[in-house]
């Protein structure tokens, strides 16, 4: 039932008995909404709390309880021996201002907000949070050993103690440390030890620590072109400049580097398998980048983010495992091997840099997570991480073997399939005068996750395609949703491309 009190000096207040809203809290909420919008005014009285329990028939306690919350938040104030009031120090321009508890920036008015993060997107992309059909970065959950892991965490977590609840190493769990030197030696042939590792929440975090570390603004950095977008993103906050440096089949054109800006300071890249279009960069192109930057004592930053699939070769070795001079960044990262919500990637930092990289490390994030390092620890450590990579490799083949198919059978010579040697991804172009962005747009409200290439260019001169992730997608499952691309693409003004009948 709900009960009403009159009266000049609260125009109304109501409790339901029936609410699962606890009548303090109906009380508290109602005065609160009354003083925002300007209904009680600074300096007004408000009944005793007597007087309220009395009209509202309820017990005097959920009156008191409120009446203490808005006095500690000051909304009201206690007058020695006048009674209750609406505090009369709340600013009158604050409380006329608002037009109900939330608010809304407008945007004619000045942003309250950075000028760097202005320069970032805010368009959105809405075939980002998909996990489906070609969603870039989705792992094969059907394969994925969920008793195994489940088991490790549950065992990890029966063995908390003071120490695992404290700020842990910034560099992260000696243990696991350990663990992925020794795998990083024998499967990827980095050079490194425990001490130059750093474990962070993901190759994102990796990439952004990397730029506070070593950018200032306005200096000029070399980047992919096309490349990783988040990476641009983080960059930018940076504000540093971006020198976009083109991208052939073997890996970034250093000369071309060299003549667009021979003295950046810092060059990202993808060696072993380019993101997005999947070439490998060639010795003779790593030797040549190692070389500028001993010479002009620059840094690499070598994101290694899915080496481990490789489906027509053995994997490339990291190019930091040539590296003479201590000039290379490693950055790895577990999504791809594992799973995405994980958040667990690594650094390898030249020994000169880890206390630099923990002092803002330090200032902005402290220290990872103990629990799933140690999980993961007793994954490899047991075997279980080569057994999955090992598995999922062969699956990954079959599936991206199946997509290849399926985008000739449907497509013929109309698109064009690039970086299909490796990762769990490839890319595939489309005929002219089509809107990447446009498709991808519509086909996500059909849960159809399509990454538009164009949005891994910086500059003007782009190329029309998706990238296309294949690690959720089951191979029998390929054609069909091959089907669903071609009639997104349809549904684009201008295309018309084979017909049925050319199946």
């Amino acid at each position: 039932m709900t009960k009403k009190l009159p009266g000049a000096a609260v125009a109304l207040i109501t409790v339901d008995r029936k609410s699962d809203k606890p009548l303090h809290r109906q009380i508290y909420d109602a005065f609160r909404a009354m003083i925002l919008e300007h209904r009680l005014r600074p300096g007004q009285q408000v009944p005793s709390s007597r007087a309220l329990a009395d009209e509202l028939k309820i017990s005097r306690i959920p009156v008191l309880g409120a009446y203490a919350q808005l006095l500690a938040e000051g909304y009201i104030e206690s007058r020695s021996g006048a009674g209750t009031f609406v505090t009369s120090s709340l600013s009158d321009r604050f409380l006329t201002a608002r037009p109900a508890i939330a608010s809304v920036v407008s945007d004619a008015a000045p942003d309250p907000i950075s000028r760097t993060a202005r320069l970032l997107p805010v368009e959105g992309t809405p075939w980002f949070p998909g996990s489906g059909a070609f969603s870039v970065g989705q792992i094969a959950y059907d394969h994925f050993p969920f008793r195994v892991w489940s088991d490790l965490v549950t065992r990890q977590a029966r063995r908390v103690r003071a120490s695992s609840m404290n700020y842990a190493d910034p560099l992260g769990s000696e243990e696991f440390r350990e663990v992925i030197a020794a795998y990083l030696r024998t499967a990827r042939a980095v050079r490194c030890e425990a001490s130059q590792i750093m474990v962070v929440n993901g190759s994102q975090h990796a990439l952004d620590l990397t730029a506070r570390v070593l950018l200032d603004p306005d200096t000029p950095v070399w980047i992919e072109e096309p490349g990783y977008e988040f990476l641009r993103n983080a960059l930018t906050l940076s504000g540093c400049r971006l020198v976009p440096v083109p991208v052939d089949g073997e890996g970034l054109d250093v000369a071309a580097g060299m003549q667009l800006c021979r003295n950046a300071r810092v060059a990202y890249v993808t060696p072993s398998h380019q993101y997005p279009l999947g070439s490998t960069m060639s010795v003779a192109r790593r030797l040549q980048l190692l070389e500028w930057a001993h010479s002009s004592r620059a840094w690499i930053v070598e994101d290694d983010y899915d080496s481990e699939y490789r489906y027509e070769s053995m994997p490339v070795a990291s190019m930091q495992g040539l590296d003479p001079s201590s000039r290379v960044i490693y950055v790895g990262t577990f999504s791809k091997t594992l799973f995405p919500a994980l958040r667990l990637g690594y650094l390898v930092l030249p020994p000169a840099l880890v206390a630099r990289f923990l002092a803002v490390r330090q200032a902005n994030d402290l220290s990872p997570s103990h629990l799933y390092q140690a999980a993961l620890t007793d994954f490899i450590r047991d075997g279980h991480f080569t057994r999955h990579i090992r598995k999922t490799r062969q699956l990954y083949a079959e599936r991206r073997t199946a997509l290849a198919q399926a985008l000739r059978k449907e497509f013929g010579s109309e698109v064009e399939i690039l970086g299909a040697e490796a990762g769990m991804h490839l890319v595939v172009t489309l005929p002219p005068g089509l809107s990447d962005r446009m498709i991808s747009a519509r086909a996500a409200k059909e849960n159809l996750w399509l990454w538009p290439l164009s949005a891994a260019y910086a500059g003007t001169q782009v190329r029309q395609g998706f990238i296309l992730g294949f690690g959720s997608t089951k191979a029998e499952d390929m054609l069909h949703y091959v089907r669903r691309i071609r009639k997104a693409m349809r549904n684009e003004s201008g295309y018309r491309g084979r017909t049925q009948s050319g199946h």
